[in-house]
């Protein structure tokens, strides 16, 4: 990947606070709204949902979801020339309590203070989303694929 396109990667993946996450729910797709916070290596990320939320029924373990950051759109802005960025990812359910678990959830904190107390709600779950792929759009006609080995190299970098 070239360096402008990894710079404009990892920003979006740093810098934003929430996320688009597509799922599939009684065979038919559906997006919701999550704040997320940044696996330290940048291989994916982790997001707290709720079980009794749409999308949380669409959150099983080895779930195949998506989901889409992208930068800030304000008046002004040509919505064409909005940076985003696309992953196709592995779910991955946290056994509550676990090590990974209580690890992940501190690094979820540190993000998002005041989800302490949704922690210590039962229907909530922590899940990891491991990117497979993705793709970069840095403006219109201005596209990049981002393959498995490009995300090892955000993984190198961080």
């Amino acid at each position: 990947m070239i360096k402008p396109t990894e710079a404009g990667v990892r920003s979006l993946i740093d810098e934003q606070r929430v996320l688009s996450l597509a799922v599939v729910v009684d065979g038919a797709p559906y997006v919701g709204l999550l704040p997320f916070a940044v696996l330290p290596n940048r291989t994916g990320v982790l997001i707290h949902s709720s079980t009794l939320s749409k999308h949380g029924r669409g959150l099983s373990d080895g779930a195949r979801v998506s989901v889409l950051l992208h930068e800030q759109y304000g008046p002004g802005k040509d919505p064409l020339q909005v940076k985003r960025l696309t992953f196709e990812c592995i779910a991955h359910r946290l056994e509550r309590k676990s090590e990974a678990w209580e690890q992940d959830r501190e690094l979820f904190m540190e993000r998002f203070p005041k989800s302490r107390i949704t922690f210590k709600l039962s229907d909530f779950t922590l899940y990891r989303l491991v990117f497979q792929h993705g793709l970069y759009v840095a403006g219109f006609g201005r596209a990049v694929e981002i393959k498995a080995e490009d995300i090892a190299q955000l993984a190198s970098d961080a």
